[in-house]
């Protein structure tokens, strides 16, 4: 398009096709602030692999957060693949996506390669109609709720305290911590936790699969003395039977969660199958982008359970007002920053 064109919009039932005439990539490692841990890793830098793609006189931004061979994937596998398809025809970019990485497997990199080529093309397809996403997407709701996520193991208990009373001191309600790392001290970490951030606010704990299914059901009873009300990854989330004991045993006011690591439906329904989760968690960094996301929320609404989204804050804002069972979006400290 040029300024002299007529807006899309200003022309009903006229079809639109806009090719997308360029797509770049890039990676950029960025340092934590401090050195982090959960449950069942450490890590001291994040890397975001940023795509762009233009049609038009737009430019459209995605992102996903991986190593560089995502990156190296993109440029090599999709990049050629994505230009000079039409920009408007997002559905049909990503089955053509999905067609092209069979032979390369899709869990993991090729995923996370899609949704961060996904992602960048619903930006672009919004600013070519000169719409906010979530009107593009249809909006189901003003707002959706955000929790502070952080609270790793590597912070001290003064750290951990002041991080998440800094966010309930910002009005955010719900906040979450990492355990797991040293089981043995996750009980007084929680109840440092739970005095930072008095007894109006929620709770969430999250072990990353640290635990196993014993350990876990003695924490969740415990956990439940200090007002937790969402316990995530108790157990490996490759231990549908181990979450489903969970799910069954845990206090009522406890929701167990996972599914962070979903890379595709198939992953999502067997999860969903099993009824090892009170609440599905999806994350369109990795499950297909933006995409990707829509079709997962429409699978859990089908099975009547809520979906929250897995960090990458700026692309669930738009996302989870337009998924109909989402209930929040995680504000993760990485990610935020």
């Amino acid at each position: 398009m040029n300024q002299n064109s007529q807006h899309p919009l200003d022309r009903p039932g006229a079809k639109i096709e806009i090719p997308v005439r360029d797509l770049t990539v890039s990676a950029c490692t960025v340092p934590t602030d401090s050195p982090e841990a959960d449950g069942t890793l450490t890590w001291e830098k994040t890397t975001i692999v940023i795509v762009e793609v233009k049609a038009g006189d737009k430019q459209g931004m995605g992102f996903t957060y991986a190593g560089t061979p995502v990156a190296v994937f993109i440029r090599d596998i999709l990049a050629d693949l994505v230009r000079g398809q039409d920009a408007m025809a997002i559905p049909g970019i990503w089955d053509a996506m999905l067609r092209k990485v069979r032979n390369h497997g899709l869990p993991g990199v090729a995923a996370m390669a899609v949704s961060a080529v996904d992602v960048a093309l619903w930006d672009l397809k919004a600013r070519l109609l000169e719409l906010p996403l979530v009107s593009l997407l249809g909006a189901v709701r003003d707002g959706i709720p955000v929790y502070g996520s952080g609270g790793f193991t590597s912070y001290t208990v003064k750290q951990l305290q002041e991080q998440l009373d800094g966010w309930t001191e910002k009005g955010i309600s719900r906040v979450k911590m990492k355990i797991g790392t040293h089981p043995g001290q996750d009980m007084d970490r929680v109840r440092a936790a739970r005095e930072a951030i008095g007894p109006d606010n929620d709770l969430f704990v999250d072990a990353n699969g640290a635990y196993t299914r014993k350990q876990a059901l003695m924490f969740a009873e415990a956990f439940a003395g200090l007002g937790v009300k969402w316990f995530e990854e108790p157990v490996s989330s490759n231990d549908l039977q181990g979450l489903r004991l969970l799910r069954d045993r845990a206090p009522a006011v406890m929701d167990i969660t996972a599914g962070e690591y979903g890379y595709d439906l198939w992953y999502f329904q067997r999860m969903l199958d099993a009824q090892a989760v009170d609440v599905l968690m999806v994350d369109g960094s990795r499950c297909g982008g933006i995409t990707g996301f829509m079709k997962a929320a429409a699978l859990v609404e089908a099975y009547q359970l809520p979906l929250s989204a897995h960090t990458a804050p700026s692309i669930h804002a738009h996302v989870c007002c337009a998924a109909s069972p989402a209930v929040h979006v995680e504000y993760f400290h990485d990610h935020v920053r």
